[in-house]
């Protein structure tokens, strides 16, 4: 059953609204629990934006797809962390900018809640390049989607992100992290370089890779090793930098100097 929340914080069912012919599930049965036995869990979203009809697009682009329920929205930060602990959703579809709570500090929120660590953060943004989206990834944040972004394009992010892969690989991603990492004082050499110097040579190798844009395959054929033993890699990486995902790996890649911005 899709939730709200209303300015009080009180929970709201308003999928029933929006669909009349849909039956509704019991007082306390999770949208699992109603989902027809043997059927595939669908990807479980949750979308967060200060404007009504932002939410109310993305809600029916996503809900034509199948094996994608949207169990939520939220109208700033604030509730959506409160939405995250409660429905436990698998994605959360993030704006930047709404009031109360911004989508940077609700982002850091959820990955920072060990008990909300399946929950992934897709920002939503307008602007291709912009400052706080780079912000965002630092905070956790398993990629970024342009509003105006086409259906299946946003289908298609969702469930990326929820299968615990980074939307790094497009062009513009790597475009933005080696913008700001460029411009931007950012955080100091010290801090920015903890943990990499406690990376073997081929952690090095493989952290340089991600942060170009190539995934586990294409890592893999560079190497001349497995898939799987990249994914290995990567979990090791993961616990030195302290990151959460693949994303957060390419920031501490350009933060700490180990790749450098312009430089192929």
């Amino acid at each position: 059953m899709e939730q709200t929340l209303n300015g009080e914080g009180v929970a709201s069912a308003s999928l029933q609204a929006a669909n009349p012919a849909s039956p509704a599930s019991p007082a306390g049965t999770s949208p699992q629990a109603a989902s027809a036995p043997g059927a595939p869990r669908p990807v479980r979203v949750l979308v967060a934006d200060d404007q009504d009809l932002v939410r109310s697009g993305f809600r029916m682009i996503l809900s034509s797809y199948d094996g994608i329920e949207v169990v939520g929205e939220a109208r700033d930060g604030e509730q959506a962390v409160q939405l995250a602990e409660r429905l436990r959703p698998d994605v959360v579809l993030m704006d930047i900018r709404m009031p109360r709570v911004n989508g940077i500090d609700a982002t850091r929120a959820i990955r920072s809640n060990v008990a909300l660590a399946d929950v992934q953060v897709l920002i939503l943004t307008t602007f291709d390049l912009d400052e706080y989206v780079y912000d965002a990834l630092s905070a956790g944040a398993g990629g970024f989607l342009l509003k105006d972004a086409e259906p299946d394009e946003i289908a298609s992010a969702v469930r990326v992100v929820a299968a615990g892969e980074a939307l790094i690989e497009p062009s513009i991603t790597r475009r933005l992290i080696e913008t700001f990492v460029a411009a931007r004082p950012g955080v100091p050499a010290g801090a920015a370089a903890r943990g990499i110097d406690q990376l073997t040579e081929r952690e090095r190798e493989i952290l340089t890779l991600v942060a170009r844009g190539l995934n586990n395959d294409q890592i893999g054929e560079r190497l001349f090793i497995s898939p799987a033993t990249v994914k290995t890699h990567l979990a090791r990486i993961m616990a030195k930098l302290d990151a959460h995902d693949r994303a957060q790996l390419v920031v501490r890649a350009y933060e700490s100097g180990l790749v450098k911005p312009g430089v192929a």
